[in-house]
């Protein structure tokens, strides 16, 4: 049976499009042959007579016209050629000091695409307009109107390039580069909480008892397994949720985004086996999309980890840049304490009639957290500013955590004191991290 496309399966092939580093400038590659054409065919409409009255267009001879397009279209590829190049350094410049995690922000950037994008465009536009240009005995014909219009598109170049240079310069600062990477987990935040697939039993007082699955569950059960092998990138709930509840099903996710996944692997369990026939697993497997990286889409932990590996790689002795590390505890502080303030989902996903209908992994903030200030720790616990900033980041966030996350939180507050504290070779340094503790205890 052939297998199913799903809407998940094709947002996200969308989402992959439309963030490519070729779909834009193809797309205004095509708008600009379109162009050419259309504009010719307005000049034939028009005829010569009419496009001269008007002066401000330029109204060259066959030589002329072809002499105009011709420098601009050698000077648009040229340019392009310049900017192709300054973009490759620039991902070279960001893999090698930033790490090879950020390199999809600079490769989504649109301005970096709509600018190599003009370029290419004004150059494909020129050379459709030379085929037009006749200048023989028999026949002269000369697009004047789509010539001008070519000027034009000279002109818009030299704007797009002055504020390329300003672009490029300005994106590749790392306040910027945090920055952005910020904005992404907190979109990532926005999308996943709260988060609610169907809904609950509307009159239930064991909580525990209306959670339980079907005691045969795993023996009852059908695996679907990965027709192929990659990261989870997504996860289409909502589909899920239909196809639970039109074929009377419970499914248990095996492998929530973020997750690698090998060919043959288990990804789903769907219980009873009996109702799940060949369609339903073609279905089932369409709506969870793979890759070949992880995607922060709807992998909160990968939002996190890669402002951590920023602040990772810059603590260590190669770079041994602290400050860039300051930067990154305020960014994760910012994301966190974004993500405090929101409602988390149970695991248990009912329909609107109050059946289990699907079990899966949630996100626990305490982990999230603690991961993530314990990795810079480990890298950081020699310096005494990142330690400050980091403890004093994780006293702000508990006490906006629930109380489980608080506890988490205070307790590897007071364990990086203590080892930072074995780790400062100054008085002062020890000294202040004292008064840390003490006011940690206090």
């Amino acid at each position: 049976m052939a297998k199913s496309v799903s809407i998940t399966r094709v947002s996200a092939i969308w989402g992959r499009l439309n963030s490519s580093f070729w779909f834009v400038p193809a797309m205004m590659c095509a708008v600009a042959v379109g162009l050419s054409f259309l504009l010719i065919e307005v000049d034939t409409w028009l005829g010569v007579g009419t496009v001269s009255d008007f002066g401000l267009l330029y109204t060259f001879g066959p030589e002329g016209a072809r002499a105009t397009l011709s420098v601009i279209a050698s000077s648009m590829i040229t340019v392009a050629s310049l900017i192709f190049s300054i973009t490759m350094l620039s991902l070279q410049l960001a893999s090698s000091q930033f790490g090879p995690r950020v390199l999809e922000n600079f490769m989504r950037d649109r301005s970096n695409q709509i600018v190599l994008g003009t370029f290419v465009a004004t150059f494909l536009y020129c050379l459709v307009v030379l085929r037009a240009v006749r200048g023989t005995a028999d026949s002269s014909f000369v697009p004047h109107l789509t010539v001008a219009f070519a000027v034009v598109l000279a002109a818009v170049g030299v704007a797009v390039l002055i504020y390329f240079i300003h672009h490029i310069a300005t994106s590749i600062r790392i306040e910027m580069l945090l920055a952005q990477l910020a904005a992404d987990g907190r979109a990532a935040v926005d999308r996943l909480f709260p988060e609610r697939l169907g809904h609950g039993p509307l009159h239930c007082e064991d909580e525990a008892a209306a959670h339980r699955l079907p005691n045969d569950f795993d023996a009852g059960s059908e695996r679907v397994s990965a027709d192929a092998s990659g990261y989870v990138q997504n996860v289409g709930m909502d589909a899920l949720m239909q196809i639970a509840t039109k074929h009377d099903l419970v499914l248990r996710i095996e492998t929530p985004p973020g997750r690698f996944v090998t060919e043959g692997e288990c990804m789903i369990t769907a219980y009873p086996r009996d109702r799940v026939s060949d369609g339903v697993v073609d279905s089932l497997r369409g709506v969870l999309v793979f890759g070949r990286d992880r995607s922060v889409n709807q992998d909160l932990e990968f939002a996190i980890r890669r402002i951590v590996e920023l602040a990772q790689r810059s603590l260590s002795p190669g770079l041994n840049d602290p400050t860039t590390a300051l930067y990154c505890i305020d960014r994760l502080g910012e994301v966190f304490g974004r993500l405090a303030g929101r409602d988390f989902p149970s695991p248990i996903r009912y329909d609107e009639t109050g059946q289990l209908r699907i079990l899966t992994e949630v996100v626990v903030i305490e982990e999230l957290a603690c991961n993530a200030f314990s990795a810079i720790a480990r890298y950081g616990s020699s310096d005494v500013d990142v330690v400050t900033r980091l403890v004093n980041t994780m006293g702000k966030l508990s006490r906006s955590f629930p109380p489980a996350a608080r506890e988490a939180i205070l307790t590897l507050k007071e364990q990086v004191l203590i080892a930072s504290e074995n780790d400062a070779s100054l008085n002062f340094d020890r000294n202040a991290l004292q008064e840390l503790l003490r006011n940690q205890r206090s």
